[in-house]
């Protein structure tokens, strides 16, 4: 995670969590990290919990590529630990969901290694939570950028209509049906305003 004030990122926030039990290679495999890495970094679960729940003060703009992962996995996260804060922390947040805006002005696939090729940006080690924030930082500028109406998406999450919403519904993001585009959609008729 980052922290970015005024477009400068202040701090980066990056920890293994130690669940008291060993991975499966295969997650070894993917991601490089190891059950030696866990034992002598890894932090506890609570202890990250209390580290977001000190960083997600009010108004703060979440940004994620599928945010509806990203909020669903903190929103549970805070609420085993705060279970009657955990509604007020993320519905006090503002959340951007850049594969939302992404789906508007590209054709398919929309992943984020998808926009790090379209926007020409720097591969970095996908499948590390630090590494991916990396790529959306600057995923995120190049969206601003290409036309600068990110605002406009702010709380909005767009969902293939074929499969609906995953998991659960928040009921401070508005949710819509978003269909496929072969070229950006013009101002006037991007998801937001429909």
């Amino acid at each position: 995670m980052f922290t970015v004030v005024d477009g400068e990122i202040i701090e980066e926030y990056d920890e293994f969590i130690n669940i008291g039990e060993p991975i499966h290679p295969g997650i070894t495999e993917i991601t490089s990290i190891t059950n030696e890495m866990l034992k002598n970094e890894g932090v506890s679960e609570e202890k990250v919990a209390n580290d977001l729940k000190e960083r997600l003060t009010e108004d703060t703009l979440m940004v994620a590529h599928n945010a509806q992962f990203d909020l669903s996995f903190i929103y549970f996260l805070l609420k085993r630990h705060f279970p009657s804060e955990a509604d007020d922390i993320v519905s006090n947040l503002n959340w951007l969901d850049t594969v939302t805006v992404f789906k508007d002005r590209k054709e398919y696939p929309h992943k984020l290694i998808d926009a790090v090729h379209y926007y020409g940006v720097e591969e970095v080690n996908f499948h590390r939570a630090i590494d991916d924030t990396k790529a959306l930082y600057e995923i995120t500028r190049e969206l601003r950028n290409e036309r600068d109406d990110l605002n406009e998406y702010i709380n909005i999450f767009g969902y293939n209509p074929k499969y609906g919403v995953s998991g659960f519904r928040f009921p401070f993001i508005e949710y819509k049906a978003q269909y496929y585009t072969r070229s950006m959609r013009s101002e006037d008729d991007i998801l937001p305003f429909k």
